[in-house]
């Protein structure tokens, strides 16, 4: 992972020599993955509650959890994976982090596998993943942001999804921080495809090189063959701190 650092100088011996051991180039960009890295997808009773609010109906607590359970198991936009895929929804997806139609029609068709009695609830569901209030940023992912802003590196979210995220960043007053988006649906590669990571490279006019990939899955670790140095962190739950700090070391923003 690129860092500012240089190895301690080395005596020879003989002739008391020092060399200055190996360094990598300086940090001058950061990509940052979204969902598990700088924000969480609310808390599943929350959601399911705030989706049948929205189509008129009350749910008790316990029909709400037993609602969760079964929905998550399907498959979340935000995760967790479903558990299996009906064949009449594997090609939406399939294309679900290239086409806006095929993120909302794989979503809502797996939601929809699931027998609630609420009409309208899939699309509910599925509108919560669109609104800011669907998500929770990172308690770290502010203050991080910032500083990287003011030792002047600069900032791009890669992201495999199938929707616009600048809302949300502008609804939570991050937008200024963000210097650039690689959303796969609009550059049309998903990671771990080198394509993407060097497309936001491109946006910001960084040599990847000189780039630091901050991610929660393999799939970010492909940023390494775009040369790329690479962070991946342990994904955190929704309002724990999600160890970001650590960018700022290898940064040297700290």
């Amino acid at each position: 992972m690129p860092d500012r650092t240089e190895l301690p100088h080395v005596s020879s011996g003989a002739d008391d020599a020092v060399r200055p051991g190996p360094s990598r180039r300086p940090v001058e960009a950061v990509l940052f993955d979204f969902h598990g890295t700088l924000a969480q997808v609310e808390e599943p009773l929350a959601w399911v509650l705030a989706a049948a609010a929205a189509c008129g109906v009350e749910l008790d607590r316990i029909r709400a959890t037993s609602l969760a359970d079964r929905l998550l198991t399907a498959g979340r936009a935000g995760g967790p994976l479903p558990a299996r895929v009906p064949p009449r929804l594997a090609e939406l997806w399939a294309d679900r982090d290239l086409y806006p139609h095929a993120h909302r029609g794989a979503y809502t068709g797996l939601a929809e596998t699931v027998d609630t009695g609420i009409d309208g609830f899939a699309d509910a569901l599925y509108e919560r993943v669109l609104v800011p209030e669907g998500w929770v940023p990172y308690p770290d992912t502010a203050p991080v942001l910032g500083a990287l802003r003011s030792a002047g590196v600069k900032v791009a979210v890669v992201s495999n999804i199938g929707f616009d995220l600048r809302p949300l960043f502008a609804a939570w007053d991050l937008d200024a921080l963000v210097d650039a988006y690689a959303l796969s649906y609009e550059v049309g590669r998903c990671k771990p495809d080198p394509g993407i990571f060097l497309r936001a490279c491109g946006m910001l006019g960084v040599d990847p090189e000189r780039t630091l990939m901050v991610g929660d899955t393999p799939a970010d670790a492909g940023a390494v063959a775009a040369g790329c140095g690479v962070l991946v962190l342990p994904c955190a739950d929704a309002g724990r701190p999600n160890g970001l700090g650590a960018v700022l070391d290898l940064a040297g923003a700290g």
